[in-house]
């Protein structure tokens, strides 16, 4: 015993630091008891004795004198890292959940919850949450999506962007489009205002007093808009708007114009107006492709401030809102910044069809 006591020396400063340890009344007990431990076996006492006074088995009298003996005072400190708690769950049974997630359908259902999962599984609900985050998987969530079945989706890609990437010099750029169908709705009572703990609220019922369309074109220059609304959306009022494009924009530079296919767009009307302005030049977006048309997002943008919460007592306020929120816009326009290349867009939509199996 001698011998294994003459093993365990005193570092520099080590008493002062083990009688601190001790006589500290906001240092955890553990800590003061390993102390005590060191203490008293540097001290020269018997580690059997100090089993006993101490009332702890031999192998933890050892196991600290030992922690001390390898690393001084910090090493019995800290504990040593623990296998932890042995999982409850093997690997098999987690990859069958996951696997079931992802290829399987229930029986009676067209997704899985937490619940039905668990129970065909054999497993609590807690495990198959705790699988389901683990592995980002989120089975009550879908998403949509539509491929534009366009042949010459590449080339209008291309062009498209070509036009937000790199404008021709001496040019106009200009997203052009129309929101249809804009309802003026009235609320047939107040509804609630906001409140801290209470969003605001909105009564089902409505009156509709009829219908607006916003006809829109949108500098990709500067990020003003010229808008006017019209009661309908043929070729005759899409016709009237170009004319107004014209004459709003300066007639020494080439305009080009970024429309959908929509059938108004391709009008007889349209293409003899066009061959008598050789100024203008229409770019086609995609077939179901309108998100290439940045235009929307103004159009998202005015749906989201001013119309889908507004209360309109006519047609008229309808349409005096939307003008007074234009005029407001183009007090202070910001730019809507295209960032994507075409080439990244055209891989994305190729590996989508690769992954679906469609191919054209």
């Amino acid at each position: 015993m001698k011998n294994d006591i003459s093993l365990v020396e005193y570092q520099p400063g080590d008493k002062e630091r083990l009688l601190k340890l001790t006589r500290d009344g906001n240092v955890a007990q553990k800590h003061v008891l390993r102390a005590k431990i060191v203490l008293k076996t540097l001290g020269g006492q018997n580690k059997n004795s100090i089993a006993t006074e101490l009332a702890l088995t031999r192998p933890t009298v050892y196991l600290w004198i030992k922690r001390y003996r390898e690393g001084g005072i910090a090493n019995f400190l800290k504990d040593a890292p623990r296998s932890g708690r042995i999982p409850s769950l093997g690997e098999a049974k987690e990859k069958a959940i996951v696997e079931a997630t992802l290829h399987n359908k229930p029986a009676n259902a067209t997704q899985w919850s937490v619940r039905l999962m668990a129970q065909v599984q054999g497993v609590s609900r807690m495990t198959v949450q705790r699988i389901w985050k683990k592995y980002n998987l989120k089975p009550h969530l879908v998403g949509t999506f539509k491929l534009s079945s366009d042949l010459q989706f590449v080339e209008k890609v291309k062009d498209v962007v070509g036009l937000y990437l790199n404008p021709p010099d001496k040019a106009l750029v200009l997203s052009v489009d129309e929101k249809s169908q804009i309802q003026a709705l009235d609320r047939m009572q107040p509804g609630l205002p906001l409140r801290p703990g209470h969003y605001a609220t909105q009564p089902h019922d409505y009156k509709r007093h009829g219908t607006t369309t916003l006809f829109a074109a949108l500098d990709m220059a500067n990020g003003r808009v010229i808008g006017e609304c019209m009661p309908k959306h043929r070729q005759t009022e899409f016709l009237k708007f170009l004319r107004r494009i014209d004459r709003e924009t300066a007639h020494d530079l080439d305009l080009h114009l970024i429309v959908d296919n929509y059938s108004t767009h391709k009008g007889e009307k349209i293409q003899k107006w066009l061959a008598r302005h050789p100024r203008i030049h229409f770019h086609f977006t995609p077939t179901s492709s309108s998100w290439l048309n940045m235009v929307e997002r103004f159009f998202s943008e005015i749906t989201t401030k001013m119309i889908r919460r507004g209360v309109f007592i006519s047609v008229q306020s309808l349409i005096d809102s939307i003008m007074d929120y234009l005029e407001k816009h183009n007090q202070n326009p910001k730019r809507y910044v295209w960032t994507k290349d075409s080439g990244i867009i055209i891989d994305k939509v190729n590996s989508c069809k690769d992954v679906l199996g469609t191919g054209h």
